[in-house]
């Protein structure tokens, strides 16, 4: 199948995944819950396309299109409209955005705020490997006690970003820290880009130049790169080399917040490394890594 071809094919998919999603969600709703009075039996459930149009200031036969799935322009306006009318949640506009070929739009992100119970446990949990959170500033919402060891954190190490270019131990314990900087740096430009309204990105990198000529320089380069996997190497003092295959996943009950794993990386001997280092500790009596 050709090119043209398949992108005929994902389109035809779509529409029709469109024209169903919203007929469906057109019928789950009553009249009394988007302020309609009843109108006594009606022949099909949920609300009509009329009513859908009305509610939401369009057409009613541009709305039939949409909702038909024919090929015409959507915008934002118009479908944060209907998604309005039929009380659509944030995950279920921004499928609807996506069924009409519109990227969603991005969700505010939450200030920070400490872990939540459950999330703590599972970093508590993810001992003896390193774990922590970080804000959409880059600041650490919680960090566990194997990410403090094996890389060097301690009580004034708040933001991930600062830690990198300012944390001496955490610098001379990182075998690569020459060669990963530029990449730091570019991610947490991709990230400013993100939240144009932020000032506190700014405020955070303009400190960070003024004590790091390293993070100045590499700053004023503009580069920009985004990063969900990396690999970590870690000349640890008392465990020898430690590497990392260290993933990054999103926080969805608080946007902008992400967790960041660690796992030992295979083909080397981390595992067994990181399991006698967390035994050394008082009261390190680390249970096995599955």
């Amino acid at each position: 199948m050709g090119t043209d071809q398949r992108g005929g094919a994902a389109r035809s998919r779509r529409q029709t995944e469109l024209r169903e999603y919203l007929r469906s969600r057109r019928e789950r709703l009553t009249p009394s819950q988007v302020g309609l009075p009843a109108a006594g039996n009606r022949r099909t459930p949920g609300l009509r396309r009329e009513e859908v149009a009305v509610l939401a200031g369009v057409g009613v036969s541009w709305y039939t299109w949409l909702e038909q799935g024919r090929d015409i322009k959507v915008s934002e306006e118009v479908l944060d409209s209907v998604a309005r009318v039929l009380l659509l949640d944030d995950v279920e506009r921004a499928h609807l955005y996506r069924l009409a070929g519109l990227n969603p739009p991005q969700r505010e992100a939450a200030p920070t705020v400490p872990a939540s119970p459950e999330m703590q446990r599972l970093l508590d949990a993810w001992s003896p490997r390193p774990a922590y959170i970080r804000d959409r500033h880059w600041n650490f919402t919680a960090v566990n006690d194997v990410a403090r060891r094996v890389f060097g954190y301690g009580d004034t190490d708040h933001n991930c970003l600062v830690s990198y270019f300012t944390n001496a131990r955490f610098r001379g314990l990182h075998e690569h820290w020459d060669e990963a900087a530029p990449d730091v740096a570019a991610g947490f430009r991709a990230d400013a880009a993100r939240y144009p309204d932020d000032p506190e990105f700014d405020r955070i990198a303009a400190d960070l130049a003024a004590v790091s000529p390293e993070f100045a320089e590499l700053w004023a380069r503009h580069d920009a790169a985004e990063h969900l996997n990396a690999v970590k190497a870690v000349a640890h003092p008392e465990a020898g080399l430690l590497v990392f295959d260290a993933t990054m996943f999103p926080v969805l009950e608080h946007p902008g917040h992400h967790l960041i794993l660690h796992n030992p990386r295979p083909g080397t001997d981390t595992e067994e490394r990181l399991e006698r280092l967390m035994a050394s500790q008082p009261g390190g009596d680390t249970p096995t890594m599955n």
